[in-house]
């Protein structure tokens, strides 16, 4: 039979039965020669058509554990506790990574074996969730379809973590982060509440994105519609239909975040908000102020923006200075501005802001928030600026959010 590459059963049969006939071939004789070829031809194909699975880890462990003369108390150490051991021996607990790392560089069976996954090293190890405010994000569902308890999940963080973190693919970019204060940023937890972001953006289907779009006449409708009593729910179906994910996501701790701007990896701009401050007047200002940086900044690549809008000034980076004052004179034409504007710093009532208000069809708490931040007094014109009206506004039409529909009827 002439040797070559097996193509099918057929093939493979026929070479067996050959195989067969040169198994008594003696040592150093041409027929040997010709076995080993044939033998290298046969275990080829068997090896891409009938793959041997690795060993069972359980079996693996049971089988070190014999060699080693180990007890099942011994690996309390490798996997937690005693009823871990318990459970994880009888195949009622799944190994976590951190487990399969434990058994692996502690009794040294294979990582391919543990991991399932045939030439398989072991990962280093990249998550850890007490880098992160692990707690809270477990809460806010931001492990998807993890149903276990926390206790479980932390067992699986690198699992969780590296799942909710593979939706920035390769792509990495600068986080601007525009805050005047002194205090700590929690970095990882700005990541993850990103990581969320763009992961609640992606279940989301919307029409092609062309930032040509975002002119005059868009940002005049999202004005517009803060003059409507329902003007927060317009706007979702509004930036969708421009092609713009617009989230609602919880602040995470030490993120002091109310909005945020940036790209996906498929380069599809996100509007994130957190409703930190949950007032009308922050509401339109934090709006109209991230989809200002889509519009001005976004297509600078590598940047994303994190805001905070209790700064004033945006920490001296001039993109925020000009994205704040963008933001104004959108929000209040500033030749009106200009002419009505400082009589209405030094005296105006709620009536006279309403008033103001309606005549440029805005909503009052924009122009109340103007004043309240211009004349350094926030104690003026508090009725007016509608202090816990956005979560109730979002609750009503944001099921996928319960964190925010409990806070809202919480306060209610």
């Amino acid at each position: 039979m002439k040797a070559r590459i097996i193509k099918s059963e057929a093939e493979y049969e026929a070479v067996l039965a050959y195989v067969e006939t040169l198994m008594d071939a003696a040592p150093g004789s041409p027929e040997e020669e010709e076995l080993e070829l044939f033998a290298l031809l046969v275990e080829q194909y068997e090896a891409e058509h009938y793959p041997i699975a690795p060993p069972d880890p359980i079996d693996a462990i049971l089988f070190r554990m014999e060699q080693a003369g180990l007890t099942r108390k011994d690996l309390i150490t490798y996997l937690g506790s005693s009823s871990k051991v318990s459970e994880v021996l009888n195949r009622k607990r799944p190994l976590s990574l951190s487990m399969i790392r434990g058994l692996h560089e502690g009794l040294g069976i294979p990582a391919d074996i543990l991991l399932q996954e045939p030439g398989k090293a072991m990962p280093p190890m990249r998550y850890d969730f007490r880098d992160y405010p692990f707690a809270e994000m477990f809460g806010a569902g931001y492990f998807g379809e993890w149903r276990g308890s926390l206790q479980a999940a932390k067992e699986h963080a690198e699992e969780l973590l590296g799942a909710l973190f593979a939706v920035f693919g390769d792509y990495t970019r600068e986080r601007v982060y525009c805050r005047r204060t002194e205090a700590e940023i929690d970095l990882n937890a700005l990541m993850a509440w990103q990581a969320r972001a763009i992961a609640l953006g992606q279940t989301q289907e919307l029409p092609a994105y062309d930032p040509e779009m975002l002119d005059a006449g868009f940002f005049r409708k999202v004005v517009r519609a803060s003059y409507f009593p329902n003007g927060p729910q317009l706007v979702p179906r509004l930036l969708h239909d421009y092609g713009i994910h617009f989230v609602l996501l919880e602040h995470l701790p030490k993120t002091y975040l109310d909005g945020a701007a940036f790209l996906t990896p498929e380069g599809r701009p996100v509007v994130g908000m957190t409703l930190r401050h949950d007032r009308l007047d922050n509401f339109w200002f934090t709006l109209v102020h991230e989809l200002a940086h889509v519009h001005l900044h976004l297509h600078e690549d590598e940047v994303a923006f994190f805001d905070n809008t209790d700064d004033d000034d945006g920490d001296g980076d001039p993109r925020e200075i000009e994205v704040n004052e963008w933001t104004r004179d959108l929000l209040v034409p500033p030749d009106i501005w200009r002419e009505e504007g400082p009589a209405l710093l030094a005296t105006a009532s709620d009536g006279q802001v309403v008033d103001f208000a309606e005549r440029i069809e805005i909503s009052p708490a924009i122009v109340a928030g103007r004043i309240r931040w211009e004349s350094g007094d926030y104690t003026r014109l508090t009725r007016l600026i509608g202090r816990g009206e956005v979560r109730t506004a979002f609750a009503a039409i944001t099921p996928e959010l319960p964190a925010l529909a409990r806070t809202a009827r919480a306060k209610g």
